[in-house]
């Protein structure tokens, strides 16, 4: 895919259309890293953020609650 960079202010960037949006499921506000390697090749990698321990804490216990019958069969 060929990108053109451009204008943005003062500085200059790469627009990515909704086609590679949606092929990355990148969204507005979504941190990516960006590493430049030799020979000047860029890779952009988006940066996936852990969901609250809360949350993770609460789904473990609701699989827990709903497979209870489950778990004592197995243990």
């Amino acid at each position: 895919m060929i990108k053109t960079i451009t204008k943005i202010g003062n500085s200059q960037g790469i627009i990515f259309d909704s086609a590679v949006t949606q092929l990355t499921r990148l969204k507005v506000g979504d941190q990516v890293n960006m590493e430049i390697h030799a020979g000047g090749t860029i890779t952009i990698t988006p940066l996936v953020s852990m969901p609250p321990k809360e949350d993770v804490s609460a789904l473990i216990k609701d699989t827990m609650k709903q497979y209870a019958r489950t778990m004592k069969r197995l243990a």
